[in-house]
């Protein structure tokens, strides 16, 4: 989740791609892994999907802040992207990059947690996740190949569809991006429980807290 995107800064922004027939159910992924359990890996498949989301909640709910403006007894909160903050999933947990409070961060992920399994779905999205980036290069690479095919072998005319291929990919890629996240790279945590947070370095020496979790069905 390390890559800027131009996106609104409030994740309920990303409604119009919720469709009702494929909402999130609490026991989807229980259900699929007992009927497809002889595909190799597919634990570790479904248990990263769901930490990525939780990742992306958690960035959100540690950006979160009092409306200012709010009345006292209806409170609101508002949300931004944090640009301080990002995090890198695996299966056994999240790595969470930037200066954060360990006491605010074991609240934000209980947080984050309860508020996705409870229908704040949005949350597991997030404008700077590295699938926005992944779906933008694949898509200006396929709209490349197909003008290159498709167009006369001419300069001029190879060039002008370059430009429009990759103008129609940056108009694209941002909303395929958030249809990737939501149905494809994430999941809701139904089956994740929050086991401890530490602070540590990863593979690359990096400082950063490191959330683990723990699969149960």
């Amino acid at each position: 989740m390390n890559n800027p995107a131009s996106f609104p800064n409030h994740p309920e922004s990303f409604d119009f791609f919720n469709f009702d027939w494929i909402s999130p159910k609490p026991d989807q992924d229980t259900d699929l892994l007992k009927q497809l359990s002889f595909i190799p890996g597919l634990q570790e498949i479904l248990t990263l999907r769901q930490v990525h989301a939780l990742e992306h909640a958690t960035v959100w709910v540690l950006g979160e802040t009092k409306n200012t403006y709010s009345s006292p007894r209806h409170p609101t909160n508002v949300q931004f992207d944090n640009e301080s903050l990002s995090g890198l999933s695996t299966e056994q947990g999240f790595f969470l990059y930037g200066d954060v409070n360990i006491s605010h961060l074991r609240r934000a992920v209980t947080l984050a947690k309860h508020r996705l399994t409870s229908g704040e779905w949005d949350l597991a999205i997030h404008p700077r996740c590295g699938t926005n980036l992944s779906v933008s290069m694949l898509l200006t690479a396929s709209l490349a190949m197909g003008v290159y095919v498709m167009l006369p072998f001419r300069p001029i005319e190879q060039l002008i569809g370059l430009g429009i291929a990759a103008t129609t990919a940056s108009e694209l890629a941002p909303d395929l991006g958030v249809i990737a996240q939501r149905y494809i790279t994430t999941s809701i945590p139904f089956n994740l429980s929050i086991e401890n947070i530490i602070f540590t370095r990863d593979a690359w020496g990096k400082e950063a807290h490191f959330v683990k979790v723990k699969w149960q069905d």
